[in-house]
């Protein structure tokens, strides 16, 4: 980890929906090191500011982001051109922790941009399906505009996933609803089940009630909560709930350490 930004050039900037970008950043120089799934990076963009962002893809020294264009950072990340140059800090935070769920089914379940963290993890269990069980990747967005990664989803198929879209034209012939109902379709043993769940606050509370409700342990429920981070570090404690500073302890926190301190939303 450098608490000073690196210099990382831009190799690939392509549009996910209207207001998210995947870029894709290659070290100029220095490489920082090596980042685990769940983890994130602090982008600068230079002359505006930085902000938290998980890694959605990795590939040795190459690392990859989704953004949101939703602040004036955020906007401005998602507007960088192959061959300019951004600062990345990091890697912080705690990981998802995959290989912990070997010989257990691994469920991923991702609301809107939440997919964007878990990404690399369900790519870490497809191509380690010998050291898991059933995989099952669950997914909801808004519209199906706003679907991330929508020809890898489609590549994924059946058995393994699952889409919802809240609401959807006449074009959309999938399912519409939120992403618990798709629990029903998937096919894992509850007690010997590992799950991670990432989108906004709402869902996972949702689908981590669903979860325990079915008989999958809490300490085996994985969630990334993202509260106002500010200096990645813990210093600031703008991100801090109750005991946990989540740029820290987290993002990823097991549900059995998270379930009542979700209780105080998000405001």
């Amino acid at each position: 980890m450098t608490a000073v930004p690196l210099p990382y050039r831009v190799t690939a900037n392509r549009p996910e929906s209207a207001d998210t970008r995947t870029i894709e950043l290659e070290p100029v120089g220095e490489a920082l090191p090596f980042f685990v799934p769940g983890q994130f990076a602090m982008l600068y963009a230079f002359g505006v500011g930085d902000i938290p962002v998980s890694v959605a893809g990795l590939d040795g020294d190459v690392l990859t982001h989704t953004i949101r264009g939703v602040g004036a950072t955020s906007r401005a990340l998602c507007a960088v051109r192959p061959g300019t140059q951004v600062g990345v800090r990091g890697p912080f935070g705690t990981g998802w922790d995959l290989p912990s769920a070997a010989g257990r089914d691994v469920l991923v379940v991702a609301g809107g941009i939440g997919l964007a963290p878990l990404r690399p993890l369900v790519r870490a269990a497809l191509s380690g399906q010998k050291d898991y069980g059933r995989l099952n990747v669950l997914v909801g967005a808004r519209t199906p505009a706003d679907l991330l990664y929508r020809s890898e989803l489609d590549g994924l198929g059946r058995p393994y996933c699952g889409v919802t879209v809240d609401r959807a034209g006449p074009d959309w012939t999938g399912n519409v609803g939120v992403v618990t109902a798709l629990l029903d379709q998937a096919v894992f043993a509850p007690p010997e089940t590992t799950a991670f769940v990432c989108g906004p606050e709402v869902m996972i509370r949702a689908t981590a009630r669903e979860l325990l409700h079915r008989g999958v342990p809490a300490q085996h429920i994985r969630i990334s909560l993202e509260r106002n981070m500010h200096c990645a570090t813990g210093h600031c404690g703008h991100c801090q709930l109750g005991p946990l500073l989540l740029c820290r302890d987290g993002p990823v926190v097991g549900y059995d350490r998270a379930e009542h301190l979700l209780a105080v939303r998000e405001l």
